[in-house]
């Protein structure tokens, strides 16, 4: 059984304006708590005890949050563990990208499977305990959308994952990455083989198109929803959704 969860945690959250401008955009409140709170309440319900957090943009406040967030961490029924990003790897300026987080991991996780997902992306209990799948394969987590347009589309063979399409402007199917995986200690070993993208970051899914080349990645399908928390207007949504019960939305209520 997976019990590490890796949570991407670094960015300032530029999309989210004048409102990241003292604090993490995982610290904006919705519903009188901060957004991370939902994300780390699913993720324990899921089952999931030991939480590493990649933190850097202010990350004294994410801290002082963690210092005060539940019980369990007194009684150590769970555990939470704080990573920065800037102290390992240095400034956004020096190094960056959704690859960045697994490099700073390596050293705790160890030879151990994992779950990792971006701070700012909420999914449900049921999906997180979907990717809880202790084999030798990384997965993938993906969503049928209206427009795959939008995204990276994943092109599958058989449940494996072939290719990462990003954002095509031709129709290979309607599964696009939902930005949740469950990784093998593989991973580690493709890290340092990527080079940076044509925006100059390290790219989370040129490891997973290495990995995919080896034929070690499966993809599994999210059930339930996929929130993204990344702009002002996201949190209106996501407002409205924990009012109506957190009940099941589809991908384009909730992008």
């Amino acid at each position: 059984m997976i019990k590490k969860v890796v949570v991407a945690a670094a960015g300032q959250g530029t999309r989210m304006l004048h409102l990241t401008n003292n604090k993490p955009k995982l610290l904006i409140k919705v519903q009188d708590k901060p957004f991370l709170s939902y994300v780390l309440d699913n993720l324990l319900k899921a089952g999931y005890k030991e939480i590493i957090l990649v933190v850097g943009y202010k990350e004294e406040l994410i801290k002082d949050f963690i210092a005060g967030y539940k019980d369990c961490l007194k009684d150590k029924k769970c555990k939470i563990d704080i990573v920065s990003q800037y102290e390992i790897l240095g400034p956004k300026e020096k190094e960056y990208g959704t690859a960045c987080p697994l490099k700073c991991v390596k050293d705790i996780v160890k030879n151990e499977s994992f779950i990792f997902l971006c701070g700012d992306n909420l999914y449900s209990v049921k999906d997180l305990k979907a990717m809880n799948i202790d084999d030798n394969y990384s997965y993938v987590a993906g969503l049928e959308h209206e427009h795959p347009e939008k995204y990276g589309v994943l092109i599958t063979d058989d449940g494996f994952l072939k290719e990462i399409k990003e954002k095509p402007k031709e129709f290979y199917g309607n599964l696009i990455n939902a930005g949740m995986y469950k990784f093998t200690p593989d991973v580690f070993e493709k890290i340092s083989q990527i080079k940076k993208s044509p925006r100059g970051e390290y790219e989370i899914t040129d490891v997973i198109s290495l990995l995919a080349k080896d034929k070690k990645v499966k993809v599994i399908k999210i059930e339930d929803y996929w929130l993204d928390f990344g702009n002002p207007g996201d949190i209106i949504k996501l407002s409205n959704f924990i009012k109506n019960g957190g009940c099941k939305v589809n991908a384009k209520s909730s992008k």
